[in-house]
């Protein structure tokens, strides 16, 4: 196994995935639920990515010329998903705490597009395509399961915060969370207009 490209394959991950910065967006959504419902959560939005990640470096390209959808406009649609959740966490409209609660917010969207969001699935992609041979493969999957495993363990103890932290703390947690995540939506949707812009420029 390539030692190197496992580095750089783990570092870009998880700086991208940033599992730091998930967790207050992750305490927002799920700490009203209680620590069994939390956990579940943690597990199935990790699952979820891993899933959507793996899909994307083996059959990613293929998928979206067949679908004829360019990466900036996958781009695009995770930054609207994702102010569409913000505004909930601002205005306090999320739905109660529910079973069916607890895997909609584990898929959507903390499994996609916040885990597996363009940034990631674009990475792999890239290593992918770059990788010349078994060790090189075998360097990039252990990288990736390495990273979802530093996340899934960053979300599954974080429920000690809320203990902490309590409703009355959740709250302000939550109205700061759905700011951070308006803001990474916009940021989203502005890097996907400026590649569209750019792809016209460089077509004419």
């Amino acid at each position: 196994m390539d030692l190197k490209l496992f580095g750089e394959v783990f570092v870009t991950l998880l700086v991208i995935t940033d599992p730091p910065g998930m967790m207050p967006i992750f305490l927002a959504l799920t700490g009203p639920l209680p620590a069994r419902d939390r956990n579940r959560a943690a597990w199935q939005a990790v699952t979820l990515a891993l899933g959507v990640i793996v899909v994307f470096a083996v059959a990613g390209q293929t998928l979206l010329d067949y679908l004829h959808v360019d990466l900036p406009a996958l781009q695009a649609a995770g930054g609207l998903l994702l102010v569409l959740v913000a505004l909930e966490l601002l205005t306090g409209k999320t739905d109660g705490p529910s079973s069916e609660a607890t895997s909609n917010i584990a898929l959507v969207p903390l499994g996609t597009p916040l885990l597996a969001g363009p940034g990631a699935i674009v990475a792999t992609m890239l290593f992918v395509q770059q990788a010349d041979g078994l060790a090189d493969f075998t360097a990039i999957a252990v990288a990736i399961l390495a990273v979802m495993l530093a996340v899934w363990i960053v979300l599954r103890f974080s429920g000690g915060i809320v203990k902490i932290l309590r409703p009355g703390g959740i709250e302000v947690l939550t109205r700061i969370a759905g700011l951070l995540l308006a803001a990474i939506a916009v940021q989203l949707i502005a890097d996907a207009v400026f590649a569209f812009v750019t792809q016209y420029v460089n077509m004419t």
